[in-house]
């Protein structure tokens, strides 16, 4: 009786032994029998995900980032009257109508320019009227020395202090002619107020899309030297402004000098805008169809034009290092696969005695496979798992050193990196694994 209730007692506490619990078993055994192979396929694909994971992460940042940095480098899209109402400029509700509809496409920064023939001390130049902070934040590009201009104080280009010697502080007169503006509307054809003459489209090659004062002069039929046009000096009269700052592009801002919209209207009186510039985050796909959508629309007035130079470099940029990205991926799954298929082949070699003695005890080829594959998909989970959060270390770390941006964890990036880890490592399983369904017992078994 001692004895039965022993034996039942002994049943209940073990429970027997199925398939699946041999199996993980098994699995689980080899894995802790052999710790070394184990931590260096676990390395193989832990090195893969981090690798692959940050790339990836920073791949999504990277352009956005590119397309930020190249906005800053002046307008991608520019906006100016058509022919009937070039002479009024751009009303504040025309300007408002294309603002909505370029923001449409895409968020985008705009900034509007009005441009007049002046007086400097004597000499005609060409004045922009600008709403400072609009400009300033849409072209972070410009070199300004000094300050921007202000109530009774100017923004001059380069080239322009450099021909007339001015320095920050310098005092210039600024006066305004009607028939200096005028002569551009009657050798244009286009009749109206003065000032109509002002209005110009940029060519590809400038990068911010202002008017430059060689267009200027070639609507006056002047010639032009420095921002200045050359004609007859008249008198001394006019208006005087204090230098702010001195601004340096390179390009056909040096030409030109600014000051508030309200004191350009104070001198010159109330018009509208010669050109609207936008810096859109829309694709270039997006901007061509804008451009198109804008210059058939005839509710508008007004004329678009895509300033190819920005859009293109913004793409080929964006382009290459993506061509970058997916070619290091290439050759970081090879390395990962090969890393994994080396570590598992010596895990098959070592277990060749062990793999001959089940299939002689009955074991198939289809469950000796199955267990090899379990085990590399562990391998994979793990590594995958780890690397993935070492991935998003690196791609943070290397966000905020060099893009000065904060980079927040991408879930279902994360969730590919594991699940693409444990593919590879399955995947560079095949072939050992093949070789562990093909070993003959009876071989094994003699050579013990």
């Amino acid at each position: 009786m001692a004895a039965d209730s022993k034996v039942e007692k002994a049943g209940k506490i073990r429970k027997p032994m199925t398939n699946r619990r041999m199996f993980f078993a098994m699995i689980f055994g080899a894995v802790f029998r052999r710790r070394s192979r184990a931590v260096m396929a676990v390395v193989s694909s832990m090195v893969g995900a981090a690798t692959l994971f940050c790339l990836a992460a920073v791949c999504l940042v990277v352009p956005q980032q590119m397309s930020a940095e190249m906005r800053a480098y002046g307008a991608n899209l520019i906006v100016t009257p058509n022919e009937a109402s070039s002479a009024a400029g751009l009303s504040a509700d025309t300007v408002s109508s294309v603002e909505k509809t370029v923001e449409a496409a895409g968020s985008a920064k705009s900034a509007t320019y009005r441009y007049e023939t002046v007086r400097i001390n004597s000499a005609p130049y060409v004045l922009g009227g600008i709403d400072v902070n609009q400009v300033r934040d849409l072209n972070r590009h410009w070199v300004v020395d000094g300050k921007w201009p202000s109530e009774g104080r100017v923004l001059v280009g380069r080239d322009v202090a450099d021909a007339m010697g001015l320095e920050i502080g310098s005092a210039i007169k600024i006066a305004y002619r009607a028939s200096d503006n005028a002569a551009g509307a009657s050798s244009s054809g286009t009749s109206g107020s003065a000032g109509s003459n002002a209005t110009a489209v940029p060519n590809d090659s400038t990068t911010a899309g202002t008017t430059s004062a060689e267009t200027q002069a070639q609507s006056t039929g002047q010639s032009s030297r420095d921002g200045r046009v050359s004609t007859d000096i008249l008198n001394t009269d006019g208006t005087e402004f204090r230098v702010a700052g001195i601004v340096d592009t390179g390009g056909s801002e040096d030409e030109i000098v600014y000051a508030t919209n309200d004191d350009l209207t104070k001198l010159a009186g109330e018009r509208g805008s010669d050109v609207i510039e936008f810096s859109s985050e829309a694709s270039a796909d997006q901007l061509t169809q804008l451009v198109n959508r804008i210059n058939k629309s005839s509710s508008l007035g007004v004329k678009a034009q895509q300033v190819s130079k920005i859009t293109s470099s913004n793409t080929r940029i964006i382009t290459m290092l993506q061509t970058l990205f997916w070619l290091v991926s290439v050759v970081v799954l090879v390395l990962t696969l090969v890393g994994v298929s080396t570590t598992m082949a010596s895990i098959v070699s070592q277990r060749r005695n062990e793999i001959g003695l089940r299939k002689a005890l009955g074991a198939s080829s289809a469950s000796v496979g199955a267990e090899f594959y379990v085990e590399s998909a562990l391998y994979g989970l793990l590594g995958g798992v780890v690397g993935t959060g070492i991935g998003y270390v690196f791609a943070r770390v290397l966000c905020q050193t060099v893009f000065e941006r904060t980079l927040s964890f991408n879930w279902l990036l994360g969730l590919a990196s594991v699940v693409l880890s444990v593919l590879i490592a399955v995947v560079a399983s095949i072939v050992p694994v093949r070789r562990a369904s093909r070993i003959d017992p009876a071989i094994v078994l003699r050579e013990e």
